[in-house]
């Protein structure tokens, strides 16, 4: 059997309004109350992000999103009717600009704990299937 990552855990001061933003941006399903203490986004098939109320520090995180060219502009048009600020670069200005330095297309914004969401049409992280 394949390793696959099934869920994850994303620190929240509002659960509920970030995983509701983040579904909707990616144009997913969600629920505001999932097993246990969690506000689930059903990213795909295989991956729920739970996202967990907390009133103790935690660190910004940092997840990508592969999407198909169409998810991706619809998604990028759904920032901009929010009028979420994007970038094209990891620790860039705001320049509300797409990078295609790789091939693709790809995005980064911050939501309001701070967590950073990338999205991409090509991952740079792997080399193609061949």
């Amino acid at each position: 059997m394949a390793i696959e990552l099934d869920h994850t855990i994303v620190p929240s001061r509002h659960k509920a309004e970030s995983a509701r933003l983040l579904a909707e941006l990616l144009g997913v399903h969600w629920t505001p109350q999932s097993l246990g203490p969690f506000a689930a986004v059903y990213v795909n098939n295989g991956l729920t992000l739970d996202f967990i109320d907390t009133d103790e520090d935690f660190p910004v995180y940092h997840f990508c999103f592969r999407l198909s060219d169409t998810e991706f502009d619809a998604t990028l048009e759904r920032l901009k009717a929010r009028g979420i600020p994007y970038r094209s670069a990891v620790h860039g200005p705001v320049d509300l600009k797409i990078n295609t330095d790789y091939g693709g297309k790809m995005v980064y914004w911050n939501e309001p704990d701070g967590h950073q969401w990338e999205m991409l049409t090509v991952s740079y992280a792997r080399p193609p299937a061949s």
